[in-house]
Parts: C-alpha cells; structure tokens; sequence
C-alpha cells in the first residue's frame, strides 16, 4: 500500500510540472505573438514623414542592395501568411479567388467606407508603395485641363502637384483629355474605383523622380506625344518639358510605385515604361490591349543604373492586338509571376544588358503563327553573351506551341534578387486574372 501511494505521488507530480509547462509555453507563445502584431502594427501605422527622410530626391538608393530585398522575401511571405489569417476571421474571403490583391480588399462589401485599406493590399518589389494614405481625401470634380500652368482646383492636375499626401478620387465618371504631361508629386493615389473614368486623347501620367505613388482603376488610351510647354509639377514650381514619347504611364527616376487594375490601350510610345533607376514598382491586374511596345524596363544597354532596378508583374492580363515587350528588360531584377498571356505577334519577354528574369506560374498560349511560338527573345545579342543570363521558366503552363528558351546556371542568389512572393499555379491564372483591368465597380454595389 505504501509503494503504491508513492507511485500515485510521483505520477501526480510529474503532471504537475507538465502542466505547469505547458501554459507557461502558451503564456510565452501569447507574449510573442503580442509583440509581432505590435511591431505589424506599428510598420504599418508609419508616417508619410518617416517614410519620406529615407528617400533620396533621385531615389537612388531607395533600394541601395537589390539582395537586401531577397532577404525579405521569406520574412514577407510569412507575414502574407499572417496577414490571411487575420482577413479569414474578418470574412473577406467568401468571394477570395486566390489573387492576394484583389481577396485582400475587394470582398469587403464597405469597400468603399475603406478605400485606404487598398493601401495595405500591395504585393512584389511595390509593396511598400502607401502612396496618400496618409493624407486627406481629394475630389476631382471638374475634368479640365485648361491651363497646365495653374489648374483650377477640382481639377485631377491640382490634385497630384500638391506637396501633401493625398488620397485622390472621383465624384462622377469623367473623360480627362489633358494638354500636358500629368506630372505627379510623391505620395499620391489616384483611385477610380466606383466611376468610370478615362485619361485619354492627350497626354498621359508621369512619374518623375518621385516616391510612394499608386495608381489605380483608370482607363489609359490614345496617349499622345505632348511637351515643349510650361507645366507645374508642385505648388512651388513650374518648368519646361520637351517633348514626351506618349507614354501612358512613364516612371522616370521613381521609387515605391503601383499601378494596379488598370486599362491600358494604343499609346504612343510604351503603356507603361520604367526607366531611369527606377525600382521598387509592382504591375499587376492590368488590362493590356491593342498596343506594339508594350513594357519597357531600363532605359539603355549603357545605362548601368538600371541594375538596382527590381519590377514584379504579376496577375496582369495581356490581351488582343499585342505584338510585343511583355516586358522588355535592361540590367535589373524582373518577376514574371502568374499572368495571362493569351496574345502576342513577335514574342512576349525580350532583354538585353544582361537582366535576370524568373517567369513562374503564367499562362502563354502562342499565336497561330509558326515562326512567332517563342515567349523569348534576346534583343540584338548573339548566343555567346546570352546564355549566361539568368532566364528560367517555372512551372508555366506553355499551350498551342508556346517554348520558353531559359538560360544561365540558374544562380540561386540571381533568382533570390528576381523573388518577390509565392508564385501560385498556372491552373490558378484564368481565375486570378478573369477581373483584369479596370473594375467594373458602381457606387452602390459591390465590385
């Protein structure tokens, strides 16, 4: 009897301590993860100013290291993952189709009581564009551009030259034809989301030496070359410009840019060019349509600064009457991850002056055309300085003949640089890209 009541004692103080352990242990896990979602938090909650003394005038070193972007990549996926969790208990996710931008915000039947919200939803090298969070909202209520000099207030021109963050929006669909280049400050968004409106039949948006821009939900056609003309960039100052290419969205020596959901067709020169040092830009769920260059990434083959530059396209639909520079890439860094490529004439991705490009997840179906099957092409190089550059298709669904032609050692540090989020399944592009372009979004109604 007696060993038998101190066989009990002991069984009964060893679970004790185990118990004892075990809340200890969830006390701790609790106390941990308190302290992430404060440090989320408090990142999250920075200021427009904090984030403006880190950038250079010319941006330069915005991203100085394009390897320190790499070492964020499985911190920021495991943050992503965080991040879904907590939209599942806000039940955003009963219309998800698995493009992380579009569950992130567009599920949320009171979109529209929280716009900034898009803020937060950003993906790739551009993640960190907040572009006016931070500011007050603006109403564009007059589509004018009369004078590029002084614009009227209401106007989209007065919105975006304004030194203060601004969240930028429309009372009624509108078509904007404008006189002169648009010329935006840092740390704007244009949001059309819930009208319908058009930058068009004029001259288009500039991005210029500049950080933090997003722009969103516009239709962006028939650019026109504009310039030697007098236009303001700020309140403060007004200059020059030669003459512009027709771009419908040119970022020139910029940081931190976003351009998402757009509804981009026959421009003049590219739909949307990067140039110039430009890094830190994400390019997804566009619409591109009807158009010959496309996509321009890195100003020349000689223009070495290029190198930092680090672009994600991602969830971007290329469409009918495309021929080619889907994108066309210099020197940088270039995420090709989960787009819809259903049309092509010439190729869809072509490079020079070395850059790395990792293709994941897309969807290419070639044209009918036999001697235009191939996604790739290297631009004006022989073979014996090309098939050292880092090129690689993974996990791309390739249909009607389509062949991606990789090359290089496959560098695992080249394609860290080349890394910016988990790439999902091709089986998954059709669903992720079907609301490509501008959203079809009503006051009123959900999108």
């Amino acid at each position: 009897m007696a060993v038998s009541n101190k066989w009990v004692f002991a069984c009964s103080a060893v679970l004790f301590l185990f118990l004892v352990g075990a809340m200890a242990a969830v006390r701790t896990d609790n106390t941990s993860s308190n302290v992430e979602t404060e440090k989320l938090q408090s990142s999250n909650n920075s200021t427009m100013a904090a984030r403006s003394e880190e950038a250079e005038p010319l941006n330069e070193h915005a991203v100085p290291d394009p390897g320190a972007v790499a070492a964020e990549v499985e911190t920021m996926i495991d943050m992503n993952i965080r991040n879904v969790t907590e939209r599942r208990k806000l039940g955003f996710f009963s219309c998800g189709t698995g493009n992380p931008i579009d569950d992130c915000w567009r599920c949320d039947p009171n979109w529209q009581k929280n716009r900034k919200r898009l803020a937060d939803c950003g993906i790739g090298f551009g993640r960190n564009a907040i572009g006016g969070r931070d500011g007050r909202f603006y109403v564009v209520t007059d589509p004018g551009d009369d004078d590029p000099v002084n614009p009227r207030p209401g106007t989209l021109r007065h919105a975006v030259i304004q030194d203060q963050p601004l969240w930028i929006v429309f009372k009624r669909d509108m078509v904007i034809q404008l006189k002169q280049e648009l010329i935006m400050n840092s740390f704007k968004t244009i949001d059309g989301r819930g009208v319908n409106v058009h930058i068009a039949n004029g001259a288009c948006i500039t991005i210029q030496f500049v950080t933090n821009v997003i722009i969103h939900g516009l239709h962006i056609h028939d650019c026109k070359p504009t310039g030697n003309a007098m236009v303001r960039s700020s309140p403060s100052h007004f200059g020059w410009r030669t003459m512009a290419d027709g771009d419908g969205i040119s970022i020139f020596g910029s940081s931190h840019i976003w351009v998402d959901h757009n509804s981009l067709s026959n421009c003049a020169d590219g739909l949307v060019d990067a140039v110039m040092g430009s890094t830190a830009i994400t390019i997804s769920n566009n619409h591109l349509t009807h158009h010959n260059e496309v996509m321009l990434l890195g100003h020349s083959d000689s223009y070495t600064r290029d190198k930092q530059m680090q672009v994600t396209i991602a969830y971007n639909h290329f469409g009918e009457g495309l021929i080619q520079r889907m994108p066309r890439c210099r020197h940088g860094y270039f995420h090709v991850v989960n787009n819809d490529y259903t049309h092509w004439e010439m190729y869809a991705i072509g490079g020079s002056a070395n850059p790395t490009i990792n293709s994941q997840g897309n969807r290419y179906a070639a044209p009918t055309n036999p001697f235009a099957k191939e996604v790739t092409k290297r631009v004006d190089t022989g073979e014996s300085q090309w098939k050292s550059w880092n090129w690689r298709s993974e996990g791309d669904l390739l249909l009607n003949g389509a062949y991606f032609t990789p090359s290089g050692a496959g560098a695992s540090a080249s394609y860290a640089r080349a890394s910016s989020l988990g790439a999902k399944s091709s089986s998954m592009v059709g669903a992720m890209t079907s609301n490509a372009g501008a959203l079809p979004c009503r006051r009123g109604r959900q999108c």
